[in-house]
């Protein structure tokens, strides 16, 4: 990482390993720091006594490394952007039997926002996150044109040097201000690195045999159930085979998703659930796999980091641990079109679909519609 002696970066505390090498790199590389943890009264916390993603033991962790490498720490209340933003939209998704994706809105609404509005109040240069990622600024031949974005032409978000990792797809809805005072100090490690740089620090070693969380951050998958049961109280209704034929009962269709096979509890399967029937009430199931498959997405709404010209070659994902294929995007009315060079499986609605061109993350959209 370039030295920037002076300036001035609002860094993103969770208390965890992450966020934790994030500040000693920067403080190496020479910048000024001041460590931010976002707190919130959420869903998980009021029903459950439960505050894994904003725990008194992460924020008294992120107070003590903050402590040790001599940087301010403070504590931000996001309570009403939280509910508004992501648990309200994850509720509305729910309820319309869409498969929501709350990270991907968290990042740019709740996260980056809050953290951005702290620094333009500190008059802070930058601001900086433990993702995994990395963003690179290109100069530009075009005008400059008035704007408080401090670069001198575009800002690339590209994929972490350690894939596996790689955290561009819940990313993908970040714009060019934002990215302009971005910086991703772990674009360039491995999560082992990472590990190592730890071990290697007095007061970083506290993080060697903590598990990394792989739920939700205000919702554990086993208590995604009791969310739907207490926020949507869905309606019980009839399974039926594609052909119509009832073969039981479902407890409610917020609590299935396309593609999901455990669950459904019927003899003779496995079946997977590859249709909704919202205005009958009615879970479409199949043992047969093939009608999982599509040929092309709609996406609405949508969001382009960089300039591209359409149609175009893409390779894409549309969950965030698939691996990339390849698809043509293309423009329709109000919406994209991505169609697949092989059709995919499990398409659904409300999942985000992410482009890329290499390792060039191009943006992202919401899938509106799915064609079979």
């Amino acid at each position: 990482m370039q030295q920037k002696n002076g300036r001035l970066v609002v860094l993103g505390m969770s208390g965890g390993v992450d966020s934790s090498v994030s500040l000693m790199i920067l403080k190496n590389a020479g910048y000024d720091v001041v460590g931010v943890s976002l707190t919130y009264d959420i869903w998980r916390c009021a029903n459950r006594n439960e505050n894994v993603c904003c725990s008194k033991e992460s924020f008294e962790n992120a107070k003590k490394v903050c402590g040790y490498f001599n940087v301010k720490h403070e504590i931000i209340d996001v309570s009403d952007e939280f509910n508004n933003e992501v648990i309200e939209y994850f509720k509305q998704e729910l309820a319309n039997n869409r498969t929501p994706s709350p990270c991907v809105f968290c990042n740019p609404k709740v996260k980056f926002k809050s953290l951005l509005k702290y620094a333009e109040k500190t008059d802070a240069d930058f601001v900086a996150t433990g993702h995994y990622a990395r963003s690179r600024e290109v100069k530009s031949e075009k005008p400059k044109v008035k704007s408080k974005i401090k670069n001198n032409g575009e800002v690339l978000l590209l994929q972490a040097k350690d894939k596996t990792k790689d955290q561009t797809y819940s990313l993908s809805f970040l714009t060019q201000a934002e990215l302009s005072k971005i910086i991703f100090p772990l674009g360039e490690l491995s999560k082992s690195d990472v590990y190592e740089l730890a071990n290697k620090n007095e007061a970083l070693k506290l993080y060697k045999n903590i598990k990394q969380s792989q739920d939700f951050c205000f919702l554990g998958r086993d208590q995604l159930n009791e969310f739907i049961e207490k926020e949507i109280a869905p309606k019980s209704g009839k399974i039926v085979e594609l052909d119509g034929e009832v073969l039981g009962e479902h407890k409610g269709l917020p609590y299935y998703t396309i593609g999901q096979r455990k669950g459904i509890e019927l003899a003779g399967g496995p079946y997977y659930v590859v249709g909704k029937d919202i205005k009958n009430n009615e879970l479409i199931v199949s043992k047969d796999e093939e009608k999982l498959l599509s040929k092309e997405v709609y996406l609405k709404p949508f969001n382009l980091i960089n300039e591209i010209k359409l149609p175009v070659k893409v390779e894409a994902k549309l969950r965030s641990a698939q691996d990339l294929f390849k698809a043509e995007l293309l423009e329709e009315g109000d919406s994209l079109i991505l169609k697949f060079d092989q059709p995919q499986k499990s398409a659904t609605e409300g999942q985000i679909a992410v482009f890329y061109d290499g390792e060039k993350c191009l943006g992202s959209g919401v899938i509106d519609r799915v064609i079979g």
